[in-house]
C-alpha cells in the first residue's frame, strides 16, 4: 500500500448495478434516451446524500457527463450542480434533458406539429449512407425521413424544439430491425423480431416525454452544463467544486464515437466510419485503438512528458509488452498507443480537478481495470497515484463487481473487476 492510499475494501452481498445505465431506463427522463456507458442514478442521489452536509455553497461536478445522469439526479435533490461532456452529440442530448422543466404543452404542440407535417410529406431525395439502408426498412426508413425533414422546417433551437430533436432520436434504434450489441454498437447483419413504425414510436415518445415533463418539479437550483472538454475545465471557476461523481471512459477499447454513429448518420450528419474521426473522437480522451495511430500520437512524447512521471516506470513496462504482443496478432491493435494517451489525458483531468475542487472535497470515479491483448493495467491504481500528484491526499478503491470471470469467448482469461475510485482533498 502506497503512502496515500487507504485501505482498499470490498462491497459484499448481491451483484451491485449501480455501474449500469440498466435502473435507469424506468425512471422518468433518464429513460428518454438509453446511454450505456452511464450510471445509476439512484446511486448518485446516495452519494449526494452522504455529502450534502459538505456541499454548502459548492456545487457537485461530473467531468464526464455523458446523458447528465449526475445533473438530473443533483437537480432532484436540489442540489446544485455542473457538467461538461466532449462528445457532441452526447452533449446535445443532455442539453435536451436538462429541458425538461420547460413547458410540457409547448413541447408537445411542437411535436405533434411536426409529425402532422411529416405524415402529409413525400419522402425527400435524401441519398442515406449504406448502413442506414441495412438496419431499416424501406417503409420505415420513408418516414423517418419524413420526420427529420418536417423537423428541420420548424426547429429553432428552443426547448420544445431540441426535445423534439431528442424525440426523433430516442426512437431510432426501436424503429430498426437492426439489432443493438450491449454497448451500442449497431448490428445489421443481426434482425429484431419486431420493428416498430416510426409515426407510432414517435407518437407514443412524445407521450411520455410529455408525462415525464409534467411530473418534474421545477427547480431553484438547475444544472449548469458545458459542452467542454474534462482536459479543460475553463469554464468552471477555481474553488467552486465540493463533490465530483463521474465515471471517464475507461481504456477497454469501447468506441464511443461508433456507439452513436447510426444516430449521426441517419440525421447526416456524418457519411460514414471514417468521418468519426474528425466529428467526435478528436474531442474525446484517447480511450481506444480507433483514436491512437502511429500518425497522431507521439509515444516518446508521452512517455517523457511530466504528465506521466508518477507512473512512469509502469506504464513503460505495459507499453513495451503491448508494443511486443501486437506483432503476433492479425489486428495489430495499438493499444501500446492507447494506453499511454489514456493515462497521460487523465493526469491532465486531474490537474484540472484540483484547480477546480475545494480543499476536503470528494471524489468518486467509477472505473473498471484492463487487459488489452492479456497484458493487466491496473486502472483504479495508476489513476490514484496520477490524483495524488496533482495535488490530491490519498484514495481507496471500492470494488463492486467482478469482470470477465465467464471465459467462453474471452479473448484472454484475466480476471477484471469494475469499481470506485474515491479521491479525497
Amino acid at each position: 500500500m502506497t503512502s496515500n492510499q487507504l485501505t482498499l475494501f470490498e462491497v459484499e452481498g448481491p451483484v451491485d448495478h449501480s455501474s449500469t445505465f440498466v435502473s435507469n431506463m424506468s425512471l422518468p427522463v433518464h429513460r428518454w434516451y438509453r446511454y450505456s456507458a452511464g450510471f445509476s442514478a439512484r446511486w448518485v442521489e446516495s452519494v449526494i446524500s452522504d455529502h450534502i452536509s459538505n456541499i454548502h455553497e459548492t456545487a457537485v461536478f461530473d467531468p464526464f457527463a455523458g446523458s447528465a445522469t449526475t445533473l438530473l439526479a443533483a437537480e432532484d435533490m436540489g442540489v446544485r450542480s455542473c457538467g461538461v461532456e466532449s462528445h457532441p452529440f452526447v452533449a446535445r442530448i443532455a442539453s435536451a434533458k436538462l429541458f425538461r422543466h420547460s413547458d410540457p404543452d409547448r413541447y408537445r404542440d411542437f411535436a405533434n406539429r411536426v409529425l402532422a407535417s411529416a405524415k402529409r410529406r413525400k419522402p425527400s431525395d435524401t441519398e442515406y449512407p449504406d448502413l442506414i439502408h441495412r438496419c431499416y426498412s424501406s417503409e420505415h426508413l420513408q418516414a423517418l425521413d419524413r420526420i427529420r425533414t418536417a423537423y428541420e422546417t420548424f426547429a429553432d433551437r428552443s426547448p420544445a424544439s431540441e426535445l423534439t430533436w431528442l424525440t426523433l432520436i430516442s426512437v431510432l434504434r426501436s424503429t430498426s430491425h437492426a439489432a443493438t450489441a450491449q454497448w451500442q454498437y449497431v448490428l445489421p447483419n443481426k434482425s429484431k423480431k419486431r420493428a416498430q413504425h416510426p409515426f407510432d414510436a414517435f407518437a407514443s415518445a412524445t407521450k411520455m416525454f410529455t408525462r415525464d415533463m409534467s411530473r418534474s418539479k421545477a427547480t431553484a437550483t438547475p444544472a449548469t452544463f458545458y459542452h467542454a472538454d474534462a482536459r479543460n475545465l475553463k469554464d468552471i471557476p477555481d474553488n467552486s467544486i465540493s463533490l465530483v461523481i463521474t465515471s471517464p471512459p475507461y481504456p477497454n477499447n469501447y468506441d464511443y464515437a461508433d456507439a452513436t454513429r447510426l444516430e449521426m448518420m441517419l440525421m447526416l450528419e456524418i457519411g460514414g466510419w471514417s468521418d468519426l474521426q474528425g466529428a467526435v473522437r478528436t474531442h474525446l480522451v484517447r480511450s481506444c485503438t480507433q483514436h491512437t495511430t502511429t500518425r497522431n500520437t507521439d509515444l516518446d512524447h508521452l512517455l517523457t512528458s511530466g504528465e506521466l512521471h508518477p507512473i512512469e516506470d509502469e506504464v513503460r513496462q505495459v507499453v513495451q509488452s503491448l508494443s511486443e504482443i501486437r506483432q503476433s496478432k492479425g489486428g495489430k491493435k495499438n493499444y501500446h498507443l492507447m494506453i499511454a494517451a489514456y493515462f497521460h489525458d487523465l493526469a491532465i483531468v486531474w490537474h484540472e480537478l484540483r484547480r477546480v475542487c475545494i480543499d476536503g472535497s470528494s471524489t468518486c470515479f467509477v472505473v473498471g481495470d484492463s487487459a488489452p491483448y492479456g497484458v493487466y493495467v491496473p486502472v483504479h491504481e495508476w489513476l490514484g497515484r496520477l490524483a495524488i500528484a496533482a495535488g490530491f491526499e490519498n484514495w481507496t478503491f471500492e470494488r463492486i463487481r467482478d469482470r470477465n470471470i465467464k471465459w467462453k469467448n474471452r479473448k484472454h482469461r484475466v480476471p477484471l473487476c469494475e469499481g470506485r475510485l474515491w479521491v479525497r482533498g
